[in-house]
């Protein structure tokens, strides 16, 4: 059996491998994630584990590579775990954009946010990530495995990313654990390097998902990742299984006026897989976009979203101001919407405000009744008694 590095462990990670712990190992169907079940199975041999252990894949629906679901199962057979697969129950990743972008629209006709918020993950906000993968496979943990401590291993690796190389080896997650247990995220494969990585795959007898033999990837996750390299972006359009999903994201680029990363256009990518009809829309978006961020870079920064938004009524001069850029920007966008007069959005303004001012008092009310119960709470010496 060929030699691999060491697994990354901690004192606590250590103690629930000893008690009653499910070891769940999330699975892509990608090298890194492949690789960590490889090693997490070898580990747990190594050290007699007998709870349970299962390898669990998180369905991003039609962003997925057709071979993935295969890969995460072909891997789980090969070392004899079980695969359970799940998924967010309102849809997969591109019905989670879809959705965002039809809030975002819906908050910015009702003046509910300033400024039109774009459908994409972005690298700062990574809902595809929590959303779609962590909270589901939490909470299908939790749901599966109540009475045991939760040790769920991910393939995350230092050298992928400067972030990832101040991740930590354990991190205790208190949201995933059931009362009277406890739960752990583990980066068991933290240190290795990628040739490490190939190497766990070579070594029980498997080829590598096909996105990387045949098309040239480098990271497998969906399709097209917010993270993805250009070099990525590219070699993603050359398997024709995922044309359909290619021209849909595009269309949410033409229709959002937001890139898909940043100001990297996916419609840019491959134009020869869009109609001239859809570049000519795309031409047009670009155009929209770069007018409505110039637009939107006027309004004063105190009327900006910050938390507690909004925080002050604006002048009749700002309003107008306002009325003016968010008239552009929704005629750029194809949208009608809701105040769109100084006076209309001075107005709305105040309900805001007005509706923070008694979410205020609201809140302070129930933590004043709180304080309140404490006394009645407590044990009288005439009570002792009863007990």
């Amino acid at each position: 059996m060929l030699a691999l590095p060491p697994v990354a462990t901690t004192p606590e990670i250590d103690i629930l491998l000893k008690q009653k712990t499910v070891v769940a190992v999330g699975v892509s169907g990608g090298k890194d994630s492949v690789a960590c079940l490889i090693a997490v199975h070898r580990y747990l041999d190594s050290i007699g584990f007998e709870g349970p252990r299962c390898a669990v894949h998180a369905d991003l629906g039609s962003v997925e590579w057709e071979q993935s679901l295969f890969k995460c199962q072909e891997v789980a057979d090969k070392l004899g775990w079980k695969l359970e697969v799940v998924k967010r129950a309102a849809g997969g990743m591109m019905e989670r954009w879809l959705k965002r972008w039809e809030n975002n629209v819906e908050r910015y006709i009702d003046l509910s946010c300033v400024q039109l918020i774009l459908p994409w993950s972005t690298p700062s906000m990574r809902f595809c990530t929590s959303e779609l993968k962590s909270a589901v496979i939490r909470s299908h943990l939790k749901r599966t495995y109540p009475d045991f401590n939760i040790l769920n291993a991910t393939g995350v690796r230092r050298q992928e990313s400067p972030n990832r190389a101040k991740m930590p080896i354990a991190k205790h997650e208190p949201v995933a654990a059931r009362r009277g247990f406890d739960a752990y995220q583990w980066n068991p494969i933290i240190e290795w390097d990628v040739g490490a990585v190939w190497g766990a795959i070579a070594s029980v007898g498997l080829e590598p998902h096909e996105a990387y033999t045949r098309f040239n990837m480098t990271r497998v996750s969906c399709r097209w990742c917010i993270m993805s390299s250009a070099g990525d972006a590219y070699n993603a359009t050359l398997d024709e299984a995922g044309h359909p999903l290619y021209r849909q994201m595009v269309d949410l680029e033409i229709d959002s006026t937001f890139a898909f990363q940043s100001n990297k256009w996916l419609g840019d990518v491959n134009p020869s897989l869009l109609s001239s009809e859809t570049l000519g829309r795309l031409a047009m978006a670009k155009q929209v976009s770069l007018r409505r961020k110039a637009l939107e870079a006027a309004i004063p920064k105190h009327l900006l979203y910050t938390k507690g938004w909004p925080t002050c009524i604006p002048t009749f001069e700002e309003a107008t101001l306002l009325a003016e850029i968010r008239s552009e920007v929704a005629a750029g966008v194809g949208l009608t919407i809701k105040c769109s007069t100084p006076e209309s959005i001075i107005q709305r303004y105040e309900e805001l405000m007005e509706q923070m001012r008694l979410k205020g008092a609201v809140a302070a009310e129930e933590g004043e009744s709180a304080i309140q119960l404490i006394p009645a709470l407590q044990i009288q010496p005439q009570q002792l008694s009863f007990l």
